[in-house]
């Protein structure tokens, strides 16, 4: 048949059952993996012939579950990692290593932010930020000659910036490196970062894909379209032998297509052991069934949520990119024409203490640090996740006083309605 629509693919992708095999992905519960001789198991470590012999390099069911992520996005393959933090620190080490650099822009996750700009800057790998609305001489004067890989997020958690994904790709190939794009928050149901010239595409799984906050993991996708070769004085780990494992050159071995992945999983997830359990996997698999379902009922809920916090006068302001008067509504007609996410910032009049105040007053929205799951959280990064920062250090931040982040869940949205309603009226 022909290639199968996303929804199809949410829910068969990635395994198809023999005749008298499980109709469910299997739990391969296994540390390791019996043969009858040492020399079988010698060509799987040598790359020479496919397989399993120890999970923290492989196993099949997260493989079967990479399968799944990867058609989803369109990629020539994929892998599962312990966390979407591991997901995006493998995405990045597996090109740029000490003395290289990287552009990232500013408006990413915290965690990311500081994973590059504190974690991987003892490491030696410098980063330069540059703002998502940046002038193209601003985005050119980033890159320098050791430049080997620019960093995005389609949706920015949680400021929701959305990436000019054309623009970025393009500046990135113009100097012969990569755009590796988080996805996490759009999924590959609102965007198809390859659609729009990116390389690699990371997620944590642990948010929308898994969408019932029942395990954490993170997943990287590689297009399969970067030509390591053409730039190989930028890759050397992609294009020159690598003597920590049997003196295998990735690009030439497995191509555009595999050098990438197979590279991450044979090096990186072998020397840092960022592992999925098989069962987080199946998790996952679970989750991914009804991701087409779910988000659509994510931005449904989100969309009447943020114009109905627009009517009211305790509002002071509202930030939802699927907004006519948003300033990144172009780019979300453009790159995400179908919803962008189920995450609002707003804030409420009055600043912190107000803030605080609705927030105590709040029955169904469940104050958690957790976002994209099928229940709705909220938070206030003020008084929890940046409370040790007075107001000055807060603007500096871009976290202003009285931001709250919102995660629409798939409740009936007249129920969190009525819930927000209830809270501002006891403030």
């Amino acid at each position: 048949m022909s290639e199968k629509r996303i929804e199809t693919v949410c829910v068969q992708g990635g395994y198809v059952p023999g005749n008298g095999e499980p109709r469910q992905v299997p739990i391969i519960q296994s540390t390791t993996f019996k043969y009858a001789t040492g020399a079988e198991m010698a060509k799987l470590f040598d790359l020479e012939a496919e397989g399993y012999f120890y999970s923290r390099l492989q196993n099949p069911t997260c493989d079967t579950v990479a399968r799944k992520i990867c058609e989803l996005e369109g990629g020539t393959a994929a892998m599962l990692t312990s966390s979407g933090q591991a997901a995006n620190f493998f995405a990045v080490f597996n090109i740029a290593s000490c003395g290289d650099h990287v552009v990232a822009e500013s408006s990413i996750y915290g965690g990311t932010f500081n994973l590059f700009a504190v974690t991987m800057k003892k490491m030696g790998i410098d980063f330069t930020f540059v703002a998502p609305d940046c002038s193209e001489s601003e985005l050119e004067a980033a890159f320098r000659p050791n430049t080997k890989a620019v960093f995005g997020e389609t949706i920015a958690n949680p400021a929701l910036r959305v990436l000019d994904i054309e623009r970025f790709a393009n500046a990135a190939h113009r100097h012969g490196v990569p755009l590796i794009v988080d996805n996490t928050f759009a999924t590959p149901i609102n965007c198809r970062p390859f659609d729009f010239g990116a390389d690699i595409v990371t997620h944590s799984t642990t948010k929308y894909m898994d969408g019932h906050g029942s395990a954490v993991g993170g997943a990287i996708v590689d297009a399969g379209r970067f030509d390591w070769f053409a730039h190989a004085d930028k890759f050397p780990g992609l294009t020159t032998p690598d003597d920590s494992y049997h003196g295998i050159t990735y690009a030439e071995r497995f191509g555009k297509e595999g050098a990438f992945i197979t590279k991450a999983t044979a090096q990186l997830m072998r020397d840092f052991g960022s592992t999925p359990s098989p069962f987080s996997a199946y998790l996952l698999s679970l989750g991914l069934e009804s991701l087409h379902v779910r988000v659509a009922r994510h931005c449904e809920n989100a969309r009447a949520v943020a114009e109905y916090l627009l009517t009211d006068d305790r509002i002071s302001w509202v930030f939802y990119p699927d907004l006519k008067d948003n300033v990144d509504h172009k780019l979300c007609e453009k790159y995400l024409p179908n919803g962008s996410c189920g995450v609002i910032s707003f804030g409420v009049k009055g600043g912190r203490e107000a803030a605080e105040r609705f927030m105590s007053n709040l029955k169904l929205c469940a104050i958690e640090t957790h976002v994209a799951d099928a229940r709705t959280c909220c938070l206030h990064p003020a008084s929890t996740t940046h409370r040790q920062m007075n107001d000055a250090e807060l603007e500096a931040a871009g976290v202003s006083p009285d931001l709250i982040r919102l995660s629409c869940g798939i409740e009936n949205a007249d129920d969190l309605i009525g819930d927000i309603k209830q809270a501002l009226d006891n403030l």
